[in-house]
């Protein structure tokens, strides 16, 4: 059995990315066989968190999308390179960073379809245990399809108006799209917020469980996307609420 699990947002910022490569790399902690797949095709950057080379890629997720190879032809095994005593893998499709082809999506798009059958195949093929989806922000045709044929969904969200009515629209879609499971996760939260009352306020507004609140942390800052955060810091409170989120979400 395996998971489908997508991690979105409404907006851009919110640290979508960042969460996904770090329940990534939380997964593979405790053993599981982890894919992750960066869908969000018009600004890709997850493969920054891991610190992976794009120089030196055969192909992306686009050379997939155009035919040019099969899917499993796009996954990279990080591993090794994530200088962390992982039990389990971590696999990577990266989507390409060149000006020219990010420019042919945004202008020719893709087949969507395609995309729902690579995700498939791709589990298949490496023997996943869990699939990542790194979303495109907002609501596109991409986007809903990856939620709709999600096990789980992560909305990320920060403590900011935008995206309190952003948050709504996108818990309102997925509902109708009938997603087994959808979970809140309020990023990066200023010390002066009780997280307690934050969890409620959300909470009850969305009719959606929060399954963690990360607080705004300093050290998160400084690291600037320049490795995953629970492997440099393992036993920072972020840490620890990521883990959690983890096993939560790979539970049966």
């Amino acid at each position: 059995m395996y998971k489908i699990i997508s991690v979105h947002s409404f907006r851009g910022g919110t640290g979508k990315s960042n969460t996904t490569a770090n329940l990534a790399a939380s997964l593979a902690l405790e053993g599981y066989r982890v894919g992750v797949v960066d869908t969000d095709i018009q600004s890709p950057g997850i493969h920054v968190l891991f610190g992976f080379d794009m120089d030196t890629i055969k192909h992306s997720l686009n050379d997939y999308l155009w035919g040019k190879c099969e899917i499993q032809d796009t996954a990279y095994d990080l591993t090794a390179s994530l200088g962390a005593d992982l039990k389990g893998k971590v696999f990577l499709t990266p989507s390409s960073i060149k000006a020219n082809e990010i420019a042919r999506v945004v202008r020719e798009g893709y087949d969507v379809g395609l995309l729902n059958d690579g995700f498939h195949d791709l589990v298949e093929q490496l023997e996943l245990e869990a699939l990542l989806i790194d979303t495109h922000p907002g609501l596109n045709e991409e986007t809903l399809l990856s939620i709709a044929i999600s096990d789980s969904l992560v909305i990320i969200m920060r403590p900011d108006q935008q995206d309190f009515q952003g948050t709504g629209v996108t818990v309102e879609v997925a509902r109708k799209l009938d997603v087994p499971e959808m979970v809140i996760v309020v990023n990066k939260l200023p010390a002066v917020f009780d997280q307690a009352e934050v969890k409620a306020r959300v909470e009850g507004i969305y009719r959606c469980p929060v399954a963690a609140i990360l607080p705004h942390s300093d050290e998160m800052m400084t690291l600037a996307s320049e490795g995953v955060f629970v492997l440099r810091y393992p036993n920072h409170a972020i840490s620890q609420s990521i883990k959690a989120l983890a096993k939560a979400l790979i539970a049966e």
